[in-house]
């Protein structure tokens, strides 16, 4: 009997243990599926963060592309107007250029018209004392003191005053004709009547101006006289035949260029300058 109750008791022992002993192996597993979870959580909390972060920065990087793009396209419409505004200047300067070659054309065929019209006038005169040439885009009338003068006189003599005649008349019928009269001597010193030869080469310009003036009916308000005495030599002063030459008078013609230093002063747009 009490082997029976030691035996029974040994039972109830072993089947006491064998029971507690399953929840602590559940509880052990539980804790560490528990403990593995809140591994994989944080885990995964932290690559949350990290994409997060990766979202950000791509979300700035958008942004500045964005601003890129807009600066570009400002940029890009700002470069167009330039280009536009360019094309349209000149396309203008073009125009005046145009216009200037037009203007400067029309006043190289009026010079060449001027020329031919005194040279069919004064075709009678001997070409010693008298030349008809184009210069610095003008047409010079060269009348030797042979053919105007007495030596040292500002005296005009006949055969001078016909000469100067048959300019006037083409002066006359030409309004638009402007008229610089200039006197030239050699470098002899003057004597007599006058201080110097800038006196005399002064003298002798304006008595042409006031026969044609007085004599011929030239506009005065066209007609400009000076005196440059030895100092615009057309040859040397050292020999007979370059003095000779060289004392002279020139009258000098041109057609008036209101038009053409109209358009040279005018701006790119036209406007005055001044």
């Amino acid at each position: 009997m009490k082997k029976a109750i030691r035996l029974l008791s040994l039972g109830v022992l072993i089947t006491l243990f064998i029971v507690s002993c399953v929840p602590t192996r559940r509880w052990k597993a539980s804790e560490a599926a528990l403990a593995a979870a809140r591994a994989d959580s944080a885990r995964l909390a932290q690559q949350v963060v990290q994409h997060e972060n990766t979202i950000g920065q791509l979300r700035q990087q958008i942004g500045d592309l964005n601003k890129k793009i807009d600066d570009l396209t400002n940029q890009s419409g700002l470069t167009q107007n330039q280009l536009n505004q360019s094309k349209e200047q000149i396309a203008e300067q073009r125009r005046r250029l145009a216009q200037l070659q037009a203007l400067m054309d029309q006043q190289k065929r009026a010079i060449q018209d001027i020329r031919k019209k005194m040279s069919d006038a004064l075709v009678g005169f001997n070409s010693k004392d008298l030349t008809v040439s184009i210069k610095n885009g003008k047409v010079y009338v060269s009348l030797s003191e042979n053919l105007l003068f007495p030596s040292g006189s500002a005296t005009v003599n006949p055969k001078g005053k016909e000469a100067l005649g048959k300019l006037a008349e083409v002066l006359n019928t030409n309004p638009d004709i402007t008229v610089d009269i200039e006197g030239h001597t050699d470098s002899v010193p003057i004597r007599g009547r006058y201080q110097d030869n800038w006196a005399l080469s002064v003298a002798r310009s304006t008595a042409i101006v006031r026969i044609l003036t007085a004599d011929y009916q030239v506009d005065p308000i066209r007609v400009v006289a000076s005196g440059h005495s030895q100092y615009d030599p057309v040859q040397t002063n050292s020999t007979p035949e370059g003095r000779a030459l060289n004392r002279r008078t020139e009258i000098i013609l041109s057609p008036k260029l209101d038009e053409l230093y109209k358009l040279l002063e005018s701006g790119p747009d036209g406007s005055d300058t001044n």
